[in-house]
């Protein structure tokens, strides 16, 4: 469902948003900012990288000088899924949910500021 620049997917206990590029179908996506917000007010954020959107940015490092010339990549709460699109991606985010995964992968943003 989207919510202006959000594209939001309900599940039962919690719900994933994404940011993804204006203008790039659904399916397309190779690099996308997220959150899984639990019922509780939980809230976990992340980029997801494709394998290949990995390689191009090493590639254009190894270019501009950054990371050693392209010879490494970091992220503090990314994950690399190997294709693009928010099916599939939206299908990794609910097996790190399942398996609780998603607390090692993500980061902890606290819960959702309810004083407005």
């Amino acid at each position: 469902m989207w919510d202006g620049a959000f594209c939001r997917v309900r599940r039962d206990g919690y719900e994933i948003c994404f940011v993804p590029d204006a203008g790039v179908p659904l399916d397309e996506i190779d690099d996308v900012d997220m959150w899984v917000i639990f019922d509780d007010g939980e809230r976990w954020s992340g980029t997801i990288y494709t394998l290949d959107n990995v390689r191009r940015t090493m590639d254009r490092w190894r270019q501009t000088g950054e990371c050693l010339g392209g010879r490494y990549f970091y992220v503090w709460d990314g994950l690399i899924v190997r294709d693009r699109g928010l099916p599939g991606m939206i299908d990794v985010v609910d097996d790190l949910v399942r398996s609780g995964g998603y607390r090692q992968v993500f980061r902890d943003v606290g819960p959702v500021d309810t004083d407005d």
